[in-house]
């Protein structure tokens, strides 16, 4: 036991001696930062999960819930009390709302029955605390969120009208329990006694209601009516459980975690590179003491043990480190997403700190263990004479253990065989690329070595003779430099682009459920305002539920776009002619009096895999309707005008039910003719195309933020790998510097010369980065968005620039103490 402890001892007071040496150091801050990294993204991702389960029965808003297209039939109703449960109705919608003053707003209507809230209290402005709602408003009163009662500028006791039906504003609403996120709220919300519902004169054929029955209650009896539902549903009906409790935040935060977790990956990688830096420099410098060792009669596989475990001790520090700093870090992530969850996040568990760990361990083995095999294998007779070197590193080994450990971070992160794989061969193809582009660079600027200053010459040629090196260093800062040009500001020129390719007279609203024989008149009223007469779509709702002759299911498709697209109804129309802002793609246009035939978007053909010809079955109104697709068209999307995934010919759906649909640009000194249009046809809904921009541009910008944020780490661990390069060159600068200055050249020279290096380096790397940041942004402009890129100068400014300066202070930083050594000293020393 003595002898044990004594060696536990010895080997702890070694490697704390151990964390002297600067490899070892860089190799510790390495991991900091890569952990830090990991540990923000999974502390963030985890205190969601986890709020998310805790309130999975309040988000929901009850144990059990059925959605649905249609109103929820009574029958439900009074099978949930036989089973003594407590059910509570639910309907949402799109509406206008109207002031005494003429002034609208969008908002978001949902109609509960008195006896809501199930789970969880509804909470209300007071004075001075909020107060406590059991149950929902009264009939003819509504509550309003704090963005509906800022937007129309009024306050609670206001009178406001919505369709048809006047409201007194009752309460301002602070907390709407089962609301859960609003990442994808488009409008504010206007609460509503669920009587009130029909006398505002806003349902009719078309209308964009979902209702819902919620249910709580004893888990038997909950499972039992879950049961007894099951053989109730129809097409358009659904139910959710608490693992469905609000699905939309669920796919964010699962997108998020990927989305940042390979984010983080990317600091990893570069940290790998500064630990098999630091591992090798590590090795060299201790190649003396495992000789002696060695030469004492310990075997090659102890002195690896030994120094491999003192390098994981360090490490398992490191990650602790790294693990406090990025507990702390994602309270930021926390700021910047925080809004994706509307209550407070709980605290995380313990899966983040294993995982953290468990990346800290797994990197530093990965990384470092081919350069440490070496000491295993240094022969004892170096002890004698110097000369003998350590064995040459395998540089097959080096690559093959450093792609299988980055290839398994990716798998655990990604979760997703295919997205690992892609990603992992996406990440070796652009760092060959970036290797043989810095190569190729390096190379190119020998002629330079001959001109120019002393400093100047003396620093290219550093780069050309340590070219390999170089070129790793260029890597680096290059993925760090191209991350932040494109989050930075290829993303802000992307977005910049898309707005000017709309032209400046693209509708900007779009007037939805406009009924049957109201359209003409409606399109009279706009007319009358000074504006075109705007064209009136037809716009039928019908469920897919048949590809040539067999049915269609959700679950048979992986594409979760697919599956959405199938768990509603389509919007169909029908036209004589073809769109003038479709392209036709393949096929022919039917003929107008034609029965039988569709024709159908080209993303829609390659979603579900159709081909021309096929038989698609769409139920309209409990009515199967069939044809065959005699045409695909290219939508543009843009364009901002009223698009259909399918359009049939008008003899096909002419007496199929329908509502109207329009767009059009409106001016803004037309806002109070708006208002009236929708006063005299109550049961239209104008959705503003600007505002609902405004909305995804909020989101995009959030996330956008949170990866700039994580993408902070890889500029971090790229610094890393620069100081562990530095530091592996560390001895060889000292001999160089000793020598220039023993032939008579002065500090400040050097100090230039060393600036002139780097300076040389951080201007590669912010060319190199700019130019592939610039090909990008083309690249995603012409394949994704489908417009013309501008190049932005800037990009090359703030890349070549920043990265001259950046790196050209870091290596500075760096080296600084080379220039303090006497040259004397470092002349006589073993080298």
């Amino acid at each position: 036991m003595n002898a044990g402890r004594s060696r536990l001892y010895a080997f702890l007071r070694d490697t704390l001696r151990e964390w002297r040496s600067p490899e070892l150091r860089v190799l510790a801050a390495a991991l900091v930062v890569a952990v830090a990294a990991v540990a923000a993204v999974g502390f963030f991702t985890d205190r969601v999960d986890r709020g998310m389960e805790q309130q999975a029965a309040t988000l929901l808003g009850g144990d059990l819930a059925v959605v649905s297209d249609a109103p929820i039939p009574e029958r439900w109703r009074s099978e949930a009390r036989a089973l003594g449960l407590e059910s509570i109705r639910s309907a949402t919608l799109p509406s206008v709302l109207f002031t005494p003053d003429d002034d609208s707003l969008l908002v978001s209507v949902r109609a509960v029955d008195p006896a809501w809230p199930l789970h969880g209290t509804a909470q209300v402005a007071g004075d001075p605390q909020p107060e406590t709602r059991t149950q929902g408003p009264a009939a003819g009163t509504a509550w309003a969120d704090g963005a509906l009662l800022q937007a129309l500028d009024i306050a609670p006791g206001a009178e406001v009208e919505l369709g048809r039906l006047p409201l007194e504003i009752d309460a301002h609403l602070r907390l709407e329990p089962d609301r859960g996120s609003t990442l994808f709220d488009i409008a504010p919300r206007l609460l509503i006694h669920f009587d009130d519902l029909d006398r505002t004169g806003l349902i009719g054929p078309g209308s964009r209601v979902q209702y819902q029955l919620l249910v709580a209650g004893p888990p038997g009896a909950v499972q039992q009516f879950r049961g007894w539902l099951q053989a109730e549903l129809d097409a358009g009906q659904r139910l959710l459980d608490l693992e469905d409790a609000n699905p939309e935040l669920r796919e964010a935060v699962n997108r998020a975690r990927r989305f940042l977790g390979l984010a983080s990956l990317m600091a990893v990688l570069l940290a790998g590179a500064a630990i098999a830096v630091a591992a090798h420099h590590y090795a060299e410098q201790r190649a003396d003491a495992a000789a002696v060792m060695r030469a004492l009669g310990a075997s090659g596989r102890r002195v690896l043990r030994l120094f491999f475990l003192r390098v994981l001790a360090i490490a398992a520090l490191a990650s602790g480190i790294g693990l406090a700093l990025g507990f702390a870090a994602q309270f930021v992530l926390s700021a910047l997403l925080g809004e994706w969850l509307a209550t407070g996040l709980p605290p995380p568990g313990p899966r983040p700190v294993a995982a953290g760990l468990g990346v800290g361990l797994v990197t530093a083995a990965g990384f470092a263990l081919p350069a440490l095999l070496r000491i295993g294998r240094v022969p004892p007779l170096r002890v004698l004479r110097r000369d003998l070197g350590l064995p040459p590193v395998s540089v097959w080994l080096s690559g093959l253990l450093a792609l299988l450990t980055f290839g398994a971070l990716l798998y655990w992160q990604a979760a997703d065989p295919a997205l690992a794989l892609w990603v992992l061969l996406g990440t070796v193809l652009a760092l060959l690329l970036l290797g043989a582009l810095g190569l190729v660079l390096i190379v190119l600027l020998r002629p330079l070595r001959d001109r120019g200053t002393m400093a100047l010459r003396f620093g290219l040629a550093n780069l050309s003779r340590r070219g390999g090196l170089s070129a790793i260093q260029m890597v680096a800062f290059s993925i760090g430099i191209l991350a932040l040009l494109l989050l930075a500001i290829v993303r802000v020129d992307l977005l910049a682009a898309w707005e000017r390719n709309i032209p400046p007279d693209a509708p900007n609203l779009f007037f939805i459920n406009i009924q049957p024989g109201e359209e003409q008149a409606f399109a009279d009223r706009v007319a009358a305002s000074g504006l075109p007469r705007p064209e009136m779509e037809p716009m039928i709702r019908g469920r897919l539920v048949a590809v040539n002759g067999e049915p269609v299911r959700a679950e048979d498709f992986a594409d979760e776009r697919a599956r959405r697209l199938l768990e509603r109804e389509f919007n169909l129309s029908h036209a004589e002619a073809m769109p003038s802002h479709n392209r036709l793609a393949a096929g022919r246009w039917f003929d107008p009096d034609a029965t039988g035939e569709w024709s159908v978007e080209s993303g829609l053909m390659e979603r579900f895999g159709l081909r021309l010809g096929d038989e698609l079955t769409f139920r309209v109104a409990g009515t199967p309707v069939q044809g065959r697709i005699t045409s695909v068209r290219e939508v543009d999307w843009d364009s901002f005008r009223v698009n259909f995934f399918v359009i049939g010919p008008p003899a096909l759906l002419a007496n199929q039910p329908r509502t109207y649909i329009t767009s059009l640009h409106l001016p803004a000194e037309l806002e109070a003719d708006k208002n009236r249009w929708l006063r005299e046809f109550p049961a239209v809904t104008a959705i503003d195309v600007a505002a609902l921009l405004a909305q995804v541009r909020s989101v995009i910008d959030q996330a956008t933020r949170a990866v700039e944020y994580v993408f902070l780490f890889t500029l971090f661990a790229g610094l890393t790998v620069l100081y562990a390069a530095v530091q592996a060159t560390r001895e060889v600068r000292r001999r160089e510097a000793a020598l220039l200055r023993t032939l008579g050249a002065r500090r400040p020279q050097i100090r230039n010369a060393l600036l002139a290096e780097f300076g040389s380096l951080g201007l590669l790397s912010g060319l190199l980065a700019a130019v592939i940041a610039s090909a990008v942004g083309a690249l995603l402009a012409w394949q994704v968005f489908g417009f013309d890129y501008a190049v932005n100068p800037l990009t090359f400014v703030f890349g070549i620039g920043g990265g001259t300066l950046g790196i050209a202070l870091a290596g500075w930083l760096g080296t600084r103490q080379v220039l303090n050594q006497a040259p004397l000293k470092v002349l006589r020393g073993p080298e």
